[in-house]
């Protein structure tokens, strides 16, 4: 694999894994918000329900004994508890909130890193493949012209070897006739 796959792979994990946890804040968030939104509806509805039982109740409670009062000082007291509650669920949603805008954050700098090294690799690699390229060719005028000139040497010898070898002519007939004693007759 090259240099850019590598990265596009390691990319594609990080953001695989940020959209993983995207969904799983905003789930979280939604199963939250809900909750919050119910127990609201609860808590009103249980308001409304006990005020209409109380306000019928009522007339009857002046004339029962205690344990009546008793429960309404209860009912009194919890309805704070329950509102609490629901406030402390709101604050841990906030947090939630804030706490998945610092993932993001935290993986947009992943990202930025990731992209910064493959760069600079991408550029060492470069640079060293260039630095091999000009050595090569260094190596290759270095030794080619020596070269080039030894076979131009061999060349010539073997030219002057091929000369000498070669039979004298006189200038009238072949090199094989000039000692020939028939040949002039």
């Amino acid at each position: 694999m090259n240099m850019q796959t590598t990265e596009l792979i390691i990319v594609a994990a990080i953001a695989f894994v940020m959209l993983l946890q995207a969904i799983m804040m905003v789930a979280l968030f939604v199963v939250v918000r809900k909750t919050i939104t119910k127990l609201h509806a609860e808590m009103n509805e249980t308001r409304s329900a006990v005020m209409v039982v109380i306000e019928k109740v009522q007339p009857v409670i002046e004339k029962m004994p205690p344990i009546v009062e008793s429960i309404r000082t209860l009912i009194t007291n919890s309805t704070p508890k329950i509102e609490s509650a629901i406030s402390d669920i709101a604050i841990v949603t906030q947090k939630l909130r804030a706490e998945t805008n610092d993932v993001q954050v935290a993986a947009s700098e992943i990202v930025q890193r990731v992209r910064r090294q493959g760069a600079r690799i991408d550029s060492m690699t470069t640079k060293t493949l260039d630095a091999v390229d000009r050595a090569a060719g260094f190596v290759t005028d270095t030794l080619g012209k020596p070269i080039r000139q030894l076979g131009a040497v061999l060349a010539s010898a073997r030219a002057v070897m091929e000369t000498l070898r070669a039979p004298v002519h006189d200038g009238h007939g072949h090199a094989d006739q000039v000692h020939d004693p028939d040949y002039y007759a």
